[in-house]
């Protein structure tokens, strides 16, 4: 994966909640363009960052065995805009595992400079698991997915 968007683990049960933050920063590009005047976090990126709590939190739970996709997003409702100087606290609770894949239930929160938060947005996240073997999707290189067991070691969880 390319792009990391969030930036550490805060909490990290595994196989039940996991907990990450996200600082929005002007140094980020694409805040220059969305919207010139007005920057606010994109939808987009804010689910993708609760894709990669919950996905992780899946992953880890079955040892990175497989490879995390996000299968489909059936639900999500974005509440206000985040912006430079934000703080995004996500919380991913894994609802289901299975062999074939799982769901996760996210919310995003600002934390607010008086210490309270308030929600931006939640979700239910499906993802799939694929494995290297399966002979439908050829040779898949983890190396290009977030959900990878070495992603722990760079994400330290905080104490």
């Amino acid at each position: 994966m390319r792009w990391f968007w969030i930036d550490r683990f805060v909490e990290f049960e595994s196989g039940v909640r996991a907990k990450a933050v996200k600082n929005v920063t002007m140094a980020e590009d694409h805040l220059h363009d969305h919207y010139p005047g007005f920057p606010v976090m994109p939808g987009s990126l804010m689910l993708e960052g609760m894709a990669q709590t919950g996905g992780i939190l899946l992953g880890e739970k079955n040892a990175f065995e497989h490879i995390v996709i996000l299968a489909k997003v059936p639900k999500i409702t974005y509440h206000r805009w985040v912006r430079p100087g934000d703080q995004l606290i996500y919380t991913a609770t894994l609802l289901d595992a299975r062999d074939e894949g799982g769901s996760t239930e996210v919310t995003a929160h600002v934390r607010e400079h008086d210490g309270t938060e308030s929600l931006a947005a939640e979700c239910e996240i499906v993802f799939v698991h694929l494995d290297d073997n399966d002979p439908a999707m050829g040779h898949v290189d983890q190396k290009n997915f977030v959900f990878e067991s070495g992603l722990l070691d760079v994400m330290d969880v905080s104490s």
